[in-house]
C-alpha cells in the first residue's frame, strides 16, 4: 500500500475517533471531524487506485516490450 494511502487511513481513523469523542461530549465540532474523515478516506481510496493503475500499466508495458521482435 502506498505511503500516502497509509497516512490517509491513519488520519481517517483518528478523525473518526475525534468525532466520536466530540459527539459524546455534546460538541458539534464533531461534524468537522466527520468531514475530515470523509476527505481522508477518499484520499486513501485515490492513492490505492492510482498505485494499482500504475502497477497494471507497468505490467502491460513489460509484456508489450517482451513481445516485440528484436532486429
Amino acid at each position: 500500500m502506498p505511503r500516502l494511502a497509509v497516512f490517509a487511513v491513519v488520519v481517517c481513523l483518528l478523525a473518526v475517533a475525534a468525532a466520536v469523542v466530540a459527539f459524546v461530549e455534546g460538541s458539534f465540532i464533531g461534524i468537522v471531524w466527520v468531514l475530515l474523515a470523509g476527505l481522508t478516506s477518499n484520499m486513501a481510496w485515490y492513492y490505492i487506485r492510482k498505485a494499482k493503475a500504475e502497477k497494471a500499466a507497468a505490467a502491460r508495458d513489460a509484456r508489450a516490450a517482451g513481445s516485440r521482435p528484436t532486429i
